[in-house]
């Protein structure tokens, strides 16, 4: 049977990707060209300036984690439920970035930043039980 679980955790991670470049390419112009630039770089380590730092850094940090997480989980001959529950674990991952952007924006609480991580650490948790699980007949990868 040709599984498709990861299909959706490398096409969600390339559009939070793409989301988090362009808002990169938002933190140069707030640190260069916008008006008032200058308290914005007097706070580079300290308050928004720094979460959104971090919400960036995070962003295509735990993007990549769901490319790379769903193209193992197209290829390896992982046991259907360990898949799906690595799979779902690793998109809730990222709620982890969009919370901090929620705190920074929004003044949302900081328990979706919790959730994400613990979610991202949990898909890596299972998605190592699963690879470990494979049996030594199974541990072809697929090719097709």
């Amino acid at each position: 049977m040709k599984t498709t679980i990861g299909k959706w955790n490398i096409g969600v991670g390339l559009w939070v990707m793409a989301a988090f470049m362009v808002y990169g390419f938002v933190l140069v112009y707030l640190r260069d060209f916008a008006p008032g630039k200058e308290e914005w770089i007097a706070s580079y380590t300290t308050g928004k300036h720094f979460e959104a730092r971090l919400a960036h850094v995070h962003g295509n940090l735990f993007s990549l984690l769901n490319i790379v997480f769903g193209f193992l989980l197209l290829k390896l001959p992982l046991k259907e439920q360990m898949a799906k529950w690595a799979s779902w674990l690793a998109l809730g991952g990222l709620l982890m970035p969009l919370g901090i952007l929620g705190e920074v924006y929004l003044g949302l609480p900081y328990y979706f930043v919790l959730l994400g991580g613990l979610s991202i650490f949990a898909a890596t948790v299972t998605l190592g039980a699963a690879v470990i699980q494979m049996t030594n007949g199974s541990a072809e990868i697929k090719t097709s």
